[in-house]
């Protein structure tokens, strides 16, 4: 079903998964588009971001946003066009950052958007290295895990849209850094692409073994976006002093009770306190939006000089996010995920 000027078509949540989402967890409703009103404005999805964080908008378990409504559509970043304008700060035809969800369609009264310059770099990137995960990257890396030249850093999902920004970064800040991906193709790409000292296949049987002969100096910096056995692994290996960002437990969103195993509470608490660890969680803009302008400097300026790769992975058509949505959770995906909806050109 191709987008058009005259409905509005929105994925929205039917019922809230137990353990990993499926497709009967979502529904496609095709509605009237919306009509502006005073000083508001008409945004056309073009661009839709797929991110692991949006399967606890699917719980309603107390977090750190409030979770989707049944029977509304998925939260989630954005890239379009303004489709009308009764706005005095835009013009139709506009590209914008917004956070429309996932529809066609949806009216802003401006608070919140970004305007966006297509001839700089693809609207698409906005969503990628210069938007959410490049800046969670970026300061969950630098800030938090404060990484000094030598240092050895690990960072797990290494070729996903956060994990690929860590590994280029801490390469840039003279580290020597440590993949962890799924499979031959994507340690090859991080090592060929991302430069990568080596890249480790958390499938493989011998994993934990691997990853300590990577690192022969201990780690320094391990980046927390997994959870689940590759912590496992890094924790024995930590030097005294080292610090862990965390910005996400993808391994544990879809879990619905404890791991099976002895627990690991009491070895992850113990080696925080006899190595002094730190480790801390951030949620990115809630933490660091007063510093976007700094990152999108520094992102910007890296990519222009070639030193930081980007890789994208697009889907064509709303209909098809809940699939790829679903094996994003399960790792299938290559670099950010995003979802085409609509033409770039105005309809």
């Amino acid at each position: 079903m191709k987008q058009t000027a005259n409905s509005n078509r929105r994925l929205i949540l039917a019922s809230r998964p137990v353990g990993a989402p499926t497709a009967a967890n979502f529904a496609l409703q095709e509605t009237t588009v919306p009509e502006i009103g005073h000083g508001q404005l008409l945004l056309r999805t073009v661009f839709m971001s797929l991110d692991p964080y949006m399967r606890g908008r699917m719980s309603d378990a107390k977090s750190y946003a409030e979770p989707v409504a049944v029977g509304e559509p998925m939260v989630g970043g954005t890239v379009g066009r303004v489709q009308a304008s009764n706005h005095s700060d835009y013009r139709v035809g506009d590209w914008v950052l917004s956070y429309s969800g996932w529809q066609d369609y949806a009216l802003s009264d401006g608070q919140g958007l970004i305007k966006l310059d297509p001839a700089q770099v693809p609207p698409s990137y906005t969503l990628g290295v210069l938007g959410m995960p490049g800046f969670t990257a970026y300061m969950g890396l630098l800030d938090i895990g404060k990484p000094q030249p030598g240092e050895t850093i690990v960072v797990a999902a290494a070729t996903g849209a956060v994990g690929s920004m860590v590994a280029q970064i801490g390469k840039l800040k003279g580290c020597h850094v440590v993949a962890v991906a799924g499979g031959a193709e994507k340690c090859r790409y991080a090592l060929e692409r991302l430069g990568v000292d080596a890249c480790i296949d958390h499938k493989a049987a011998d994993f934990a073994d691997q990853l300590a002969a990577a690192c022969p100096h201990g780690i320094d910096v391990y980046y927390e976006n997994v959870g689940g056995k590759v912590l496992d692994a890094v924790l024995p290996l930590l030097n005294t002093g080292a610090r862990i960002p965390v910005c996400g437990l993808i391994s544990q969103y879809n879990a619905t009770a404890l791991p099976d195993g002895p627990d690991r509470l009491g070895q992850l608490m113990g080696t925080i306190l006899v190595k002094r660890l730190t480790m801390k969680g951030f949620i990115i803009f809630d933490d660091y939006a007063h510093r976007y302008d700094e990152f999108a400097r520094d992102m910007s300026q890296w990519l222009s000089d070639g030193k930081i790769h980007y890789r994208e992975q697009i889907v064509e058509g709303l209909e098809n996010a809940p699939e790829a949505f679903i094996g994003l959770l399960q790792g299938e995906n290559f670099g950010k995920l995003v979802v085409r909806v609509g033409d770039d050109e105005l309809i």
